[in-house]
């Protein structure tokens, strides 16, 4: 198994401590650096409340934290979910060396995204910096399949974003 398969699987389950019902937003973050865990952290909106509490958002508070620097040069955050816009700015300026997601815009309901569609990997590839990896697509069709799908009829009480 490569390095990328077993980080996600850490973040996959550490979504799945959310529970099975996409309802829940079961997303999963770990950040990892020279082959150790700096944080990993499950969406923790509702918890708190605190619409800021996005699984990468906070397991790049508690990686920092670890670390007792702002900056994670060298660090990968493994996401089950593409992240969205401010999970993408908290990266760049964490200075984040790779993001790796697993399941992308395509393969999961269109309310896990900016209503107006904002595709947060060109937002990336334009940033302040140029250095910045991103990699999709690892474990796909594990990832999304904690999530609603494409064609799923979700209540609007339930959507997010929508």
């Amino acid at each position: 198994m490569t390095d990328d398969k077993r980080w996600m699987r850490e973040a996959i389950a550490v979504a799945r401590t959310k529970g099975a019902d996409p309802a829940d937003t079961p997303i999963g973050a770990v950040i990892v650096r020279d082959g150790r865990i700096l944080s990993a952290e499950p969406n923790r909106t509702e918890e708190l409340p605190d619409a800021t509490a996005h699984a990468e958002m906070m397991a790049i508070r508690r990686a920092c934290e670890g670390v007792g620097d702002m900056e994670l040069r060298g660090a990968t955050l493994y996401t089950t979910l593409q992240p969205c816009g401010m999970c993408t700015m908290a990266t760049i300026w964490s200075k984040v060396a790779r993001v790796v997601y697993g399941a992308g815009r395509d393969d999961v309901h269109e309310m896990y995204f900016e209503d107006r569609h904002i595709d947060t990997l060109s937002f990336i590839a334009d940033a302040y910096r140029d250095d910045i990896v991103i990699e999709g697509g690892v474990l796909r069709a594990e990832c999304a399949a904690l999530y609603y799908g494409p064609d799923d009829e979700v209540p609007e009480e339930e959507q997010g974003n929508i």
